[in-house]
């Protein structure tokens, strides 16, 4: 029994995630041993989730529907099996990608995986995958058309801010807590609330970074996260972020996302600072995203191709180097902070000038 419930173990977290997400797995890999099955398993629930919500052979209001469904598995105290499996079934036969697939025909093994978690880890799964598919929900509810042509944006800043604090802001918190159960080091390192506010900061500076460099394929798909009124005080629509010409117009708006994107990052570098030493894993598994949002927000600065229908990335040799530099000096708090901030001030001066607090917003969507 032990080595069978092993094998499932090793599909899940080993094959299926590399399937869905070669990224998140090498992040996985270096995540510390303690919470690395948990860790695991949420992503591959809220990937699950994200293969409903963007799953093009299913009409909007079924996949809302479909998302619904499965939010209230996390929701109810007992999972409920036979709509499970009508889920996973009626999902499958729909396509998508053989990662995808796999990861379907497997969410039973997932819920079960999931029951043999400690009762607080499955506590904060629960709340991080019913809070996450808000934004998803978000996605469905306000973006109804799938093309440049009927691209609509957020209205305001506000519920920007909120849609980055459900996808993103809310895995800050859970990542906190979560280590804070399982290292003491972690726990003894600051206060639970102050660190989780941080947490969250981070997690939105994640999330509005993604959101700016994949601002054309967005728009491409009827989406845009810039909000409407920015987008009006510059005389532009959503569609209108298809051409390539407009980015000069643009231009003033995403200096400022970029300042509030810095701001929050700046957050995310103090939650990084106060990490106890040990495990070493931890900060790595932290610096990475940040050190990357940082040189793929100067690519944001200073590309003209932004509106451009290709993804903009950062190149694998730069990664690379990210990695293999932070490796190196982990255990050096002055380098990590020389390497940091050599990062930071390219970006202020791509940017031109020192972006100002944006203080004024940063609660909104935070956890009461």
């Amino acid at each position: 029994m032990a080595s069978s419930k092993d094998a499932i173990t090793s599909t899940l977290l080993r094959d299926i995630l590399r399937a869905v997400s070669r990224s998140f797995y090498l992040t996985l890999r270096v995540a510390p041993p303690a919470t690395r099955r948990t860790l695991g398993l949420a992503y591959l629930f809220c990937r699950a989730a994200d293969t409903i919500a963007d799953t093009a052979l299913l009409p909007r209001e079924d996949r809302l529907s479909q998302l619904g469904q499965y939010r209230e598995q996390f929701l109810q105290p007992t999972i409920q099996w036979d709509r499970l499996f009508a889920l996973s079934s009626r999902l499958n036969a729909e396509g998508g990608s053989a990662g995808e697939r796999a990861l379907l025909t497997r969410l039973s093994d997932c819920f079960h995986l999931l029951l043999t978690l400690p009762q607080a880890d499955q506590r904060l799964i629960r709340a991080l995958v019913s809070t996450l598919t808000n934004g998803m929900a978000m996605d469905l509810t306000i973006f109804t058309g799938d093309s440049a042509g009927t691209a609509r944006a957020l209205p305001t800043l506000k519920e920007t801010d909120q849609y980055c604090y459900f996808v993103a802001g809310c895995v800050g918190e859970f990542w906190t807590r979560l280590h804070r159960l399982h290292y003491p080091a972690m726990a003894a390192s600051g206060p639970e609330e102050e660190q989780c506010r941080l947490g969250v900061r981070f997690g939105k500076g994640l999330q509005m970074t993604n959101l700016l460099k994949d601002l054309a394929v967005d728009v491409a798909r009827g989406r845009c996260y810039i909000p409407a009124d920015q987008l009006a005080s510059a005389g532009l629509k959503p569609a209108e972020l298809a051409d390539p010409a407009v980015l000069p117009r643009l231009g003033p708006i995403l200096h400022h996302l970029i300042g509030l994107t810095l701001d929050h990052l700046d957050q995310g570098w103090r939650y990084i600072e106060g990490l106890p030493s040990r495990p070493f894993r931890l900060r790595l598994a932290c610096l990475w995203p940040h050190l990357l949002a940082l040189k793929t927000l100067h690519l944001v600065a200073m590309t003209d191709r932004l509106l451009e229908p290709a993804p903009l990335k950062i190149s694998r040799a730069s990664v690379y180097r990210t990695i293999l530099a932070t490796t190196l000096c982990v255990w050096s708090r002055p380098l990590l902070n020389r390497y940091q901030n050599r990062l930071r001030r390219r970006l202020v001066d791509a940017l031109g000038r020192q972006p100002r607090s944006f203080t004024s917003i940063t609660s909104i969507g935070s956890p009461p």
